[in-house]
This record gives C-alpha cells, sequence and structure tokens, in this order.
C-alpha cells in the first residue's frame, strides 16, 4: 500500500466518523437524553422483525399447549405499551417452550418470555414487572444503541486496519444491523438495565400495577443469584444480571410512587393453572433430555412418564422420538415425530429429526422435504449437511456444494465435516487449486513433471499433462500410487529439452484428475 492510499483509507474511514456524528444525534423517546442515532426506527423494526421467528425457533418453539396463557400474556403487554413512550411500535409478545427462565427483546418490540420465567412469578404485577422492563429496552432503543456502538467500533477499526493491509470495506452500516442475530444472547449494560428497571416502574404505574411487585420481584432474583440457581444462571441471570444497586433503585423509587395499586395474585394462578397442573411433566421431559446422550434406554422413560401426565404436548413426543433414534428404532421414532409434528407443526427441530430419521430409513424424498422445511422455520448446519449429502447422491454437485458451504461455517465437528466433504466435491470439479504440477529437467535434459499435494486429503488416481506449445507437444501421465499431503512426485515426461529446441520456461505442466482417498 503506498502512502496516497493510506492517507485516501484513513481520511474516508474518518469522513465516515464524522458524518455519522454530526448527522446521528437524536432525543431519546425514553430517557430525553441527546445521543448518537443513526439506526432509524424503520430499521429497528426492519431488524426485530427480520431475527424474531429465528430468535424464537432458536429459543425453543413457541408455547402452543394454552393459548388462552398465550393471549393473557400478549394482553397485559398491551396493556403496557400503551402507557408506554413509543406505543407506535409493532410490538409482539410470545411464550417459548422453554424452561429455563428468562425473557427478551429485539429491537422494534419483538418481546418473548419463557414458559420457565412464568411458573416463578406470583402475580400478574410479577409479570408486569417483566414485560415492562423489556418494554423499555425496546422503547428506549438499547439493542439499536448495540448496533450503533458497534457500527462504530467497526468504523475505528478500519482505521487502525488500513494500517497493515490493503482492506476493502463493505458499508458498515449495513453490515452491523447483520448483527441482530446476535441480539438475542446481548447483555445489557448496567446502565440500560438501571434505565429498564427505572422507567419500567413508570410503565407500571401507569398502567395501574403496584410497583413494589417488581421490588420484592428483584430481591428474588438476587437471593437466587447469591444461591446459584442452575436454571436462574443459564436465562435471566446470564442476559439480565441481578445486582443489590438495581434493587436499591427500585425501593428508593416505588417509596415515592402510589401504593395498594393492582397486583393479581388470583387471576395470575387461574390463568397459569394448567401449566402449574403439568409443570412436572416438564421436569420429567427436562430429565429425559440430560440423559438422552448417555442413556436414552432413561430418557424414553422419563419421556412416557411426561406423556402420562400430558400427552398433547408436542416436545414429549419429540423426546421419544431422540431418544428411538438413539437405540436404533428408526421406524418407531419417526412414528414419534408424527405425532409431535400433528401436536405443533411450526417447529423445525421436529422436521430436522424426522427428516435424518428418513434419510435412514431410504426414504430420500421425505427427508429432503423434511430438511428443506426444517431450513425455512430455522436454517441449520445439520440440515444443510444432510441435504448436501442428499443432493450428492443424487448427482447434483454444485447444490451439494452450495448447501456444504453453508454447512461448513459452523464451528463445530459436523461444519469440519462440511468442510471436509466441500473439500472433496471441490477438488473433483478444480484439482487445480489443490495439485501442483511444474516441468523439471535432469542434468540431462530429461524432462518431467513435479506434481505436488497442496490438499490436507491424500490423493490418488492423479492424471497430469505435459505441454509444450510451440512445438506442438501435448501428452497425458498418469500418477503412480497415492501422494499424501505435502508430499511430492516426479511423472517422467519421456522427451528431452533438446527434443524441441526450446527453454524449460516453454513447458507447461497441468492437471487433468485427482480423487481424495476415501
Amino acid at each position: 500500500m503506498n502512502v496516497f492510499t493510506l492517507v485516501r483509507s484513513i481520511n474516508c474511514c474518518c469522513l465516515l466518523l464524522a458524518a455519522l456524528a454530526a448527522t446521528g444525534c437524536a432525543t431519546n423517546p425514553v430517557t430525553r437524553k441527546t445521543e448518537l442515532a443513526f439506526v432509524s426506527e424503520q430499521q429497528e423494526i426492519s431488524m426485530g422483525a427480520k431475527q424474531y421467528l429465528h430468535s424464537q425457533q432458536s429459543a425453543g418453539g413457541k408455547f402452543v399447549l394454552d393459548p388462552a396463557l398465550a393471549a393473557y400474556v400478549n394482553a397485559v403487554g398491551q396493556k403496557l405499551v400503551k402507557v408506554s413512550d413509543r406505543p407506535q411500535l409493532p410490538f409482539e409478545f410470545v411464550i417459548i417452550n422453554d424452561t429455563v427462565p428468562n425473557a427478551w427483546a429485539l429491537p422494534g418490540g419483538k418481546l418473548a418470555v419463557n414458559r420457565g420465567l412464568l411458573t416463578e412469578l406470583k402475580s400478574e404485577a410479577e409479570l408486569a414487572a417483566v414485560l415492562a422492563h423489556e418494554i423499555v429496552h425496546a422503547a428506549a432503543r438499547h439493542g439499536a444503541s448495540a448496533v450503533e456502538r458497534g457500527t462504530l467500533l467497526s468504523a475505528g477499526a478500519a482505521v487502525i486496519s488500513v494500517l497493515t493491509a490493503d482492506n476493502r470495506a463493505a458499508d458498515l452500516i449495513d453490515v452491523a444491523t447483520q448483527g441482530g442475530a446476535m441480539l438475542l444472547n446481548f447483555r445489557f449494560s448496567r446502565e440500560h438495565e438501571l434505565e429498564a428497571d427505572r422507567y419500567g416502574l413508570d410503565y407500571m404505574v401507569r398502567a395501574g400495577y403496584d410497583p413494589q411487585a417488581a421490588v420484592e420481584l428483584q430481591e428474588t432474583f438476587v437471593r437466587l443469584a447469591g444461591g446459584k440457581q442452575p436454571n436462574w444462571l443459564e436465562g435471566m441471570f446470564a442476559s439480565h444480571p441481578p445486582s443489590q444497586e438495581r434493587v436499591d433503585a427500585n425501593r428508593a423509587k416505588a417509596a415515592g410512587m402510589p401504593a395498594g395499586l393492582f397486583r393479581g395474585e388470583e387471576v395470575y394462578r387461574q390463568k397459569l393453572a394448567l401449566l402449574t397442573k403439568i409443570r412436572p411433566a416438564y421436569a420429567a421431559h427436562d430429565e429425559g433430555r440430560k440423559l438422552l446422550e448417555k442413556q436414552p434406554a432413561q430418557a424414553l422413560a422419563q419421556a412416557d412418564q411426561a406423556l402420562e401426565l400430558e400427552p398433547r404436548e408436542a416436545m414429549f413426543h419429540a423426546l421419544r422420538g431422540d431418544a428411538l433414534k438413539k437405540l436404533g428404532r428408526d421406524a418407531e421414532a419417526e412414528r414419534e415425530y408424527d405425532a409431535a409434528i400433528k401436536r405443533n407443526d411450526a417447529y423445525y427441530a421436529y422436521y430436522l429429526n424426522r427428516g435424518l430419521v428418513r434419510q435412514r430409513l431410504g426414504n430420500q424424498g421425505g427427508a429432503q422435504s423434511d430438511l428443506e422445511h426444517a431450513n425455512k422455520l430455522l436454517p441449520t448446519a445439520a440440515a444443510h449437511y444432510q441435504l448436501g449429502k442428499l443432493a450428492q447422491g443424487a448427482g447434483n454437485s454444485a447444490k451439494a456444494i452450495g448447501h456444504y458451504k453453508l454447512a461448513a461455517g459452523a464451528d463445530s465437528d459436523l461444519g469440519r465435516r462440511a468442510g471436509a466433504a466441500l473439500l472433496r466435491l471441490d477438488l473433483l470439479r478444480n484439482p487445480g487449486n489443490y495439485v501442483q504440477v511444474e516441468a523439471v529437467a535432469d542434468g540431462k535434459g530429461n524432462l518431467g513433471l513435479r506434481v505436488g499435494n497442496r490438499s490436507p486429503l491424500s490423493l490418488t488416481r492423479l492424471r497430469v499433462t505435459g505441454v509444450v506449445p510451440a512445438a506442438g507437444f501435448q501428452r497425458e501421465y498418469e500418477v503412480a500410487g497415492m501422494l499424501k499431503p505435502g508430499q511430492s512426485t516426479v511423472v517422467p515426461m519421456g522427451v528431452r529439452l533438446a527434443d524441441f529446441n526450446v527453454g524449460l520456461g516453454q513447458v507447461r505442466g497441468q492437471v487433468r484428475s485427482a480423487e481424495p482417498v476415501e
């Protein structure tokens, strides 16, 4: 890189930072503070909408067994939205079918609360406290702020990177807004948590809920955190860390707010009656999940126990299918996945696992249909890898490569297997990317082709061609045996340099074909 390119690159990055700082200031709709804000409201809404369904799927899927409970949670949420600072946002509330106590918010008002958190709450006011907190995260642009900070950090990093490389950066704002997929696991800052608590109390009171419920809930969170409750550490405590500071701040603010407002213990108990009744069934399911990998027979017994208590729950049938699959009872497993899909046809994992079983049963068409449907709900490396294998088996190498490329992006053993499959396929199509061929001559002028294996695989059935264009000479040769990674060998061409009256630089070598050793 020359100095002019360096200066120009730094200037461009600095101009981007300056432009963002100059044009991106706005008043926060909740705190009324002036802050950097260059992600528009429409971009916020778009980010959340794009990620919402995939986030639900990756978190456990919707809880569909009790539609009345889902409607109740949504009604409480919408009641709070009406008194929020951004009621115009398209707020949505869903229950996630997971025992881990958790709740989360995406930009633009897309919120979720886990089934496991609902069973830990004691009143509608406590539910309102949880939802109001998440509504503030959305209304106060906390997720969008994370994207904006990431964009500025990316722009700053670009300034540094031009010092070490000729870097041609893509549009930083577009790249940053694609990070919405990671917002589900985002840990809000201490400042944002305190804001969500403080303004969440305001929303509660405006909607008629007792603010003391939020104080009591935070006290419970701190107590559970001190006791290191595993479920809570995996859920709320990971993304919304409790602290005595938050309890004290809530207590101080609530002390100056109206007392004796609605708590709703009895109505909450009534709305949660079904979920409370079948809570032991979910406990049996969760225990079965822990046993599945090493003790599938015991996992099967836990699934049966859960189904005795609640046969309508799709995830219990899915656990039974997973256990049967582990035990090699694929036909029975397929029937259990059928039962799960019949009860909930909107969760990716049921289609994914039925597709895997159908593939093992030889039903390639059914497997492909299921895996493709699973990917529409939530794209996964597992589905793409198996679809790659199906495409490869059908002789469609281009389609197989497309699936393997997507699966290879996963940082897992399956991702590495997909990468190896991709390499094998690409090697067959583009052997020149992996095999180096160059012309050599010994002291007597005898010509040969040095063939080197630059791939991480052992290669066999190598065929190479020696060409002398000026003399119209072209001949194909077979490399005997196998070449290990990094190994090279010389194949005699059976002719001498003097035969052509040319220099060695006018002799060419190229690889015609190569196959990986399976």
